[in-house]
């Protein structure tokens, strides 16, 4: 029998756009045109999601099946330290292959990888030239305060990198054969800053 976590297959997350509009003090246009800064901050903040271990690989009948290993009794499933990337890793030693064709006695959903914050914040100003001539400039800055955010650790028991975070989370997010999108169009990446300058006539 096959134990599955109570916990649900992902925690909670947000996300919270704050948007700020500020009129120009010495503006003469249109109502519709008075507002010409803009700031919005977007921020995100997730839950750890779950990581299952994968004990080997058996074939049968042509199926390709990945059966969870046997847990060690009193082994420290996950081991802290600022050593380890993230600040954490699952203990291998808590872990073994469980008899062939078995399926072990640890559980789904029990580990958990890593949480993400991520704060995005974009300026937005509008400087009218003439009144049918205007110039918009704007700067976005994702992950404005740098922050690490880590894939999830290995969970490939006979790897020699078990239980260890080998990528950030923008890279994780893109898969082995980066199918993903692009690390700029997703979360979890380095501090990057965009600008753009339009001219609006």
């Amino acid at each position: 029998m096959v134990r599955i976590g109570a916990q649900c297959l992902l925690r909670p997350r947000g996300t919270s756009p704050i948007p700020f509009l500020q009129p120009s003090p010495t503006s003469d246009l249109p109502v519709e045109r008075h507002y010409c800064r803009k700031r919005v901050a977007l921020l995100l903040a997730r839950s750890a999601p779950p990581v299952n271990i994968l004990a080997g690989l058996y074939v049968a009948d042509g199926i390709a099946l990945y059966p969870g290993p046997d847990v060690v009794p009193g082994v420290p499933l996950v081991l802290y330290g600022s050593q380890y990337p993230g600040g954490k890793i699952f203990n291998k030693a808590a872990f073994v292959a469980a008899p062939p064709g078995t399926q072990g006695n640890f559980g789904r959903n029990v580990l958990r990888g890593f949480g993400a914050t991520q704060a995005d914040v974009a300026f937005q100003r509008r400087f009218a030239l003439t009144e049918q001539l205007g110039l918009r400039f704007r700067a976005e800055f994702f992950n404005l305060f740098n922050h690490p955010n880590f894939g999830s650790p290995n969970n490939t028991l006979t790897s020699p990198l078990f239980g260890h975070s080998t990528q950030m989370l923008v890279s994780s997010l893109a898969g082995a054969d980066n199918a993903g999108f692009n690390p700029l169009y997703q979360i979890g990446g380095p501090r990057s800053i965009q600008l753009a300058l339009k001219l609006q006539f």
